[in-house]
């Protein structure tokens, strides 16, 4: 039985900004079914890489393959609607509600509106779905990315420092939104330092120091 293709596949990959080279040589397997958990330190290059593996930012060098799709080709853009990412900053339309920024994502990525709702009282945010984004506390934003990601049911999921801002009733809210994409034979990239926190929902760690990946 041949086995399946991973849903990341690095080889080589390097990253150049100006004159700065803020990664090299990136070597990095992602399977179907896999959790990697990704530490370093500050400035260490994780969240570039995270851009890269979500067609945001272009290799400089190296092969590039996500979700079986060359980086270095147009068609890296038709992979977006199999990716999710939540970054450092929540990334939700401050003038809509809570729910009707879940109502856009839904309305693009043609799911049922109704998902919408129903994913917001997943996350315990049912009772705040006509609140205004840009009124909502930083926790409850990352709430509704974590609500997104549950409705979208991504193919990969990226992960930056997740349980940031986070308050302890929603820590669980990570290891069930994992669990669910590896459950549907996605995959997980996780940036953390915290590797305590994020030992228990990744297969295995890898480590980015010098602009590469060390297993």
């Amino acid at each position: 039985m041949t086995a399946p293709h991973p849903h990341v596949d690095f080889s080589g990959v390097a990253v150049r900004i100006g004159l700065a080279t803020i990664l090299r040589d990136v070597d990095l397997a992602v399977a179907p079914g896999e959790s990697v958990g990704l530490f370093g330190s500050n400035g260490a290059g994780k969240t570039t890489l995270l851009r890269v593996i979500a067609t945001l930012l272009r290799p400089s060098g190296g092969r590039a393959y996500v979700l079986g799709t060359d980086l270095d080709s147009q068609d890296r853009f038709d992979i977006r609607p199999r990716l999710g990412l939540i970054g450092h900053l929540p990334a939700l339309y401050p003038e809509l509600s809570l729910l009707g920024n879940l109502e856009f994502s839904a309305r693009i990525a043609g799911v049922p509106i109704p998902a919408a709702r129903k994913a917001l009282e997943t996350v315990g945010l049912g009772l705040a779905a006509d609140r205004r984004a840009g009124e909502a506390s930083h926790g409850m934003q990352r709430r509704v990315e974590f609500a997104r990601e549950i409705m979208l049911e991504p193919d990969l999921l990226l992960l930056d420092e997740p349980h940031s801002a986070l308050d302890p009733s929603a820590i669980e809210l990570v290891e069930h939104i994992v669990a669910g994409v590896l459950e549907r034979s996605g995959a997980v990239v996780l940036v953390s330092h915290d590797v305590a926190r994020v030992a228990p929902m990744v297969t295995r760690t890898a480590e980015l120091a010098g602009g590469t990946v060390n297993e």
